[in-house]
């Protein structure tokens, strides 16, 4: 944030979650639960990735790269969530907010590329089959993944100067448990309407672009579905794409109704925030564990090489 700002506001007040004091230990073992389980679930998946040769193809790749995402991104907000059930004063000087900032809306804009990415690749392993190895070999999907990346960095990037224009004369009491565009936003005492416009146009640009290119794979992906007569490759088809829907569903819901709209806050914002920042890192692995058997063999498999047998 600018020199003004500093002068003015040296550091924002969290409200978190806690609205009563007596809930705040529950909540942080609650959460302290949740945040291993998000570690240990995602790093499973990228270890298993790596190391099981019957998961080196194209579809497996991206999911290691989003278990990837889903732990940083989970990193991003809940180590602090941690820190302030625990601390009487919830505080954040402005350059830790903007950096929170800078790689929530990173990681987020990686997982919604990235998301995108995997849904061309169940439109191609469907409708080309033939062609899948040829089409999604190692150097397009390492293409695919820096373009996720790059565009991600872009975006949060732009979100993040945007943010650094906004002029805060006080209250500095951020409504949220993490620093976000919205609840910076409403504090702001300067004309915040070319900004929020330019955030808005930013994020819709982004989301339009993933919107078109789910809905084309996945007519696609529907249309050879239903000119496939065999049950066995109506089922297989269907449970390949089943994971990455509900994840999609998952993912881009709480985005879009947090993103797409004006700078202004309802009651229902820190539920929804902790849907997408939370909740859908954790089911991401489990969701795609317990849909895939290739995937459960897999880590049944890795276990039972690298763990159990050292033991015996």
């Amino acid at each position: 944030m600018n020199s003004t700002n500093q002068h003015k506001i040296l550091e924002f007040t969290l409200l978190g979650l806690a609205s009563f004091p007596k809930l705040s230990i529950p909540l942080f073992i609650l959460l302290l639960i949740v945040y291993i389980l998000i570690l240990l679930g995602n790093l499973l998946i990228i270890v298993t990735v790596h190391f099981e040769a019957r998961l080196h193809s194209a579809m497996y790749y991206f999911l290691s790269k989003l278990s990837v995402v889903d732990l940083c991104y989970a990193t991003v907000t809940v180590p602090k969530m941690l820190v302030d059930f625990l601390s009487k004063r919830n505080t954040i000087s402005p350059n830790a907010c903007i950096t929170q900032l800078f790689f929530l809306h990173f990681f987020a804009g990686t997982e919604c590329i990235l998301l995108t990415v995997m849904a061309y690749d169940r439109y191609v392993a469907i409708c080309n089959p033939l062609r899948y190895s040829s089409i999604m070999n190692s150097t397009v999907c390492h293409l695919l993944e820096a373009v996720c990346w790059a565009a991600s960095f872009i975006h949060s990037i732009i979100q993040t100067i945007l943010t650094c224009q906004l002029k805060f004369c006080g209250p500095n009491t951020i409504d949220h448990f993490f620093c976000d565009i919205h609840p910076l936003s409403v504090l702001a005492c300067s004309d915040i309407f070319l900004i929020e416009v330019v955030f808005v146009a930013n994020s819709g640009m982004i989301s339009a672009v993933c919107f078109i290119v789910l809905l084309i794979s996945y007519v696609g992906i529907i249309n050879t579905i239903v000119k496939t007569r065999s049950e066995g490759g109506l089922g297989k088809a269907f449970s390949t794409c089943a994971s990455h829907l509900i994840v999609v569903t998952l993912f881009f819901g709480p985005c879009v109704f947090i993103y797409l709209r004006p700078a202004v806050s309802y009651a229902a914002d820190k539920t929804v925030s902790i849907f997408y920042t939370v909740v859908t890192p954790l089911l991401n692995p489990i969701i795609y564990t317990l849909r895939n058997k290739e995937v459960k063999t897999a880590i049944r498999s890795f276990l039972e090489k690298k763990i159990f047998r050292r033991k015996k």
